[in-house]
C-alpha cells in the first residue's frame, strides 16, 4: 500500500511539474490577428512564453500568468521602423533612447505607436564607435529593441577631415573601409549615407560602391538619404551654382546603380517628390524602380506618411550668403565686421543693388521648393496675425511680391532668427505621397527621432507615423488595404532588413506583439500641436515584456535587445 502511494504521489508531481512546464506566461485570447504577411485577419488566440510566440490558433488552456481578452481588436507583429534618429548623435549622444530619462529610454514617442523595433544612425550619422555604442546600449538597458547601422558621413569625416570638399583618394577609402569592417564586426546592419549633406555630398557613385561592396561581405543592406529629392539638392542655389546637378529620377537611379553593381539591398529612404515643380515625378520613379526589381536588383524605399518634410519646418526663404553666413560651416566666423543680427545682414546685403536679381531668384526657388507660396506657411512671428498664414495670403493682405515679403519677415521679424520667424512648407504632393504608399516595395518608416520635450518643435511624424498610415491612407484613402499598411510596417522592413525571428506573428517568432482597436486608431500630432500620443493602441509588447499596458507607457521597463547582424537571414561570415 505504501509503495503504491508513493508512486501515485510521483505520479500526481510530475503532473503538476508537466503542468508548470507547460503554462504561458502570456495568453492573448479572441483577437484578430494580421500577422503581418498581408494575408486578410483571421481569429486565433497566441500564447507566449518567455520572449517567444509559443502557439496560435484555438488554445484551450488558461493555464498563463496572465491573459488579455483582445476580442474587437487587431492583434499584429510589432512595427519596425528602419529609419529612426533615436540614437545618432544628432542632438547629443545621450539625447535620445541613450538618455538617463526614462521616458527617451524607452522611446515613448515610438512604442506609443505600436513600435516594438527601431534602426538607427541614419542619414550618415552615427557614433564614432559602433562597438561603444552597442556596449553603452546593452549595459544601460533600451525600451524597444535597436539595430545599428554605420554613418557614411561619420566615417568620411574621420577619413578625410578638415579637407573633404573633395572626391575621397584611395588611403582614405582604404580608412573608411576599416571602419566599416570594424562597425559590421559589432553587429551593425549596414551603412547608412546622406548624399545631400556634409559631408557626404562631395562623394561620387564609385566612393559609395566600394564601401557597400563591405557590406555585401556581411549580408548587410545599404540605406540612403537623396542627393535630390526633387528638382535639385538642398544646398543647390541658382545664382551660385549654375545649372541643377541633378534631380529625383538621377538620385533613385544611382540607388539603382549602387544595387546592382553590390549585390546589396538598398533603400532609397523617406523617398519623396519635394518642390512643387516636380510634383507627378513619382510615376517615373515608380517605373524606375519596378523595371530594376524586374530584372533582379534588389532596391527598396521607406516613405513617411505626410506632405511635409523635417526641414521643412525651418524654412528660410533667405539664402546664407544674403545673411552673410558661410556655406558650409555655420559654426565659422566671417570677418570681423561681421554683422550683429540677421536683420542687420539682410540690411547690407540690400544695401547693394547688384544683389538684388541673384537674391530674388534665389527666394524664388526657394519659395517653389517649399511647395509655392500657398503652401508655405508661418509658425513663429513676433506679430502673431501672421501666425497661420502663407506667403500667398501675406503678400495679398500686404500689397507685397513674394519676394518683399521675405525681406519684410527678416526686417521686421526677430532680428536674432534666420529668416525672422519660424515658416514650415507643405513641399510634398498628396498624389505623390498616395503613389508611392500604394508600392509593394515601400516600407513604412518615421524619420523621427526621440522627443524631449512638449516645448520641442517636431514633426507630426515623432508621434504618429504608423498610426497614420494606417487609419488615414489605408481606412479613410483606400490607397491600400489595412493589412497591406500592417505589412509595410512589420514583415516588409523584417525582410529588407535580414530579420529572421520578428515582423510576423509565428510560431518560435520573438514576442513582438502590438494590439490595437481598429475603428478606434488615429494620430492626433499636429503641426502646432505634435506632442499628442495616438488613439487606440492598447498594448505594446517587446520580447514578451509589455512596454504599453492598456495604453500606458511602462517607463521604467526596458525589454529592448541590441540586435545583431549575425542573426541576419543573410549573414555570411564574421572575418578573422
Amino acid at each position: 500500500m505504501k509503495k503504491y502511494l508513493l508512486l501515485l504521489s510521483i505520479f500526481v508531481l510530475s503532473l503538476f511539474h508537466l503542468s508548470a512546464q507547460e503554462a504561458y506566461d502570456l495568453l492573448i485570447l479572441n483577437g484578430q490577428v494580421m500577422d503581418g504577411t498581408g494575408n486578410p485577419w483571421f481569429r486565433a488566440d497566441v500564447a507566449v512564453k518567455g520572449n517567444e510566440i509559443v502557439k496560435i490558433g484555438h488554445i484551450t488552456s488558461r493555464d498563463a500568468k496572465k491573459i488579455i481578452d483582445a476580442k474587437g481588436k487587431i492583434v499584429a507583429p510589432g512595427f519596425i521602423d528602419i529609419h529612426s534618429h533615436g540614437d545618432d548623435g544628432a542632438f547629443g549622444n545621450r539625447s535620445g533612447i541613450r538618455a538617463d530619462d526614462p521616458m527617451l529610454k524607452a522611446a515613448h514617442n515610438m512604442v506609443m505607436q505600436g513600435v516594438t523595433t527601431i534602426v538607427v544612425n541614419h542619414d550618415g550619422r552615427s557614433p564614432r564607435s559602433i562597438p561603444a555604442q552597442r556596449k553603452e546600449l546593452e549595459e544601460e538597458g533600451i525600451g524597444p529593441n535597436v539595430a545599428l547601422m554605420i554613418g557614411h558621413n561619420t566615417i568620411r569625416r574621420l577619413a578625410m577631415s578638415p579637407d573633404f570638399q573633395r572626391f575621397s583618394n584611395k588611403e582614405e577609402l582604404e580608412r573608411m573601409k576599416e571602419s566599416i569592417r570594424e562597425g559590421m564586426e559589432a553587429g551593425a546592419f549596414g551603412m547608412s549615407a546622406a548624399l545631400e549633406y556634409v559631408p557626404g555630398r562631395w562623394s561620387n557613385t564609385e566612393e559609395v560602391v566600394e564601401l557597400v561592396k563591405q557590406v555585401k561581405e556581411y549580408g548587410g543592406v545599404y540605406i540612403v538619404h537623396e542627393r535630390f529629392s526633387g528638382s535639385d539638392p538642398m544646398w543647390y542655389l541658382p545664382s551660385r551654382d549654375g545649372e541643377s546637378p541633378g534631380n529625383a529620377i538621377d538620385n533613385i537611379r544611382e540607388v539603382i546603380r549602387i544595387a546592382e553593381e553590390t549585390g546589396v539591398p538598398s533603400c532609397a529612404t523617406h523617398i519623396k517628390v519635394k518642390g512643387a515643380d516636380y510634383w507627378g515625378v513619382s510615376n517615373a520613379i515608380v517605373k524606375q524602380v519596378n523595371r530594376a526589381r524586374a530584372r533582379g536588383v534588389e532596391v527598396w524605399a521607406d516613405q513617411y506618411p505626410y506632405n511635409t518634410t523635417g526641414s521643412d519646418g525651418n524654412t528660410v526663404l533667405l539664402p546664407d550668403w544674403a545673411l552673410m553666413r558661410n556655406r558650409w560651416d555655420r559654426s565659422a566666423e566671417d570677418g570681423a565686421d561681421k554683422p550683429k543680427t540677421y536683420k542687420e545682414a539682410l540690411a547690407r546685403t540690400l544695401a547693394k543693388k547688384e544683389n538684388h536679381a541673384p537674391l530674388e531668384k534665389d527666394i524664388l526657388r526657394e519659395i517653389e521648393r517649399r511647395g509655392g507660396a500657398e503652401n508655405v506657411v508661418v509658425f513663429e512671428f513676433l506679430d502673431k496675425d501672421l501666425i497661420g498664414k502663407t506667403i500667398a495670403q501675406i503678400a495679398e493682405e500686404k500689397e507685397m511680391n513674394y519676394v518683399e515679403v521675405a525681406y519684410y519677415l527678416q526686417l521686421e521679424g526677430d532680428p536674432e532668427r534666420p529668416g525672422g520667424g519660424r515658416l514650415r512648407g507643405f513641399s510634398l504632393n498628396e498624389q505623390d505621397i498616395e503613389i508611392l504608399a500604394a508600392q509593394p516595395w515601400v516600407i513604412t518608416a518615421s524619420d523621427a527621432g526621440i522627443a524631449r520635450s512638449k516645448e520641442q518643435s517636431v514633426h507630426a511624424r515623432y508621434y504618429g507615423t504608423f498610426p497614420r498610415k494606417i487609419a488615414w491612407y489605408a481606412k479613410e484613402r483606400g490607397v491600400l488595404s489595412v493589412e497591406s499598411a500592417v505589412r509595410s510596417m512589420t514583415s516588409l522592413p523584417a525582410q529588407f532588413m535580414g530579420f529572421k525571428d520578428r515582423g510576423m506573428l509565428k510560431e518560435g517568432y520573438k514576442a513582438d506583439i502590438t494590439i490595437f482597436d481598429l475603428d478606434e486608431i488615429k494620430d492626433k500630432a499636429t503641426f502646432f500641436e505634435p506632442h499628442q500620443y495616438p488613439e487606440g493602441m492598447y498594448h505594446v509588447i517587446v520580447n514578451g515584456t509589455f512596454l504599453v499596458e492598456d495604453g500606458q507607457l511602462k517607463e521604467n521597463t526596458l525589454p529592448g535587445e541590441v540586435l545583431h547582424v549575425k542573426d541576419s537571414r543573410r549573414f555570411t561570415k564574421i572575418k578573422p
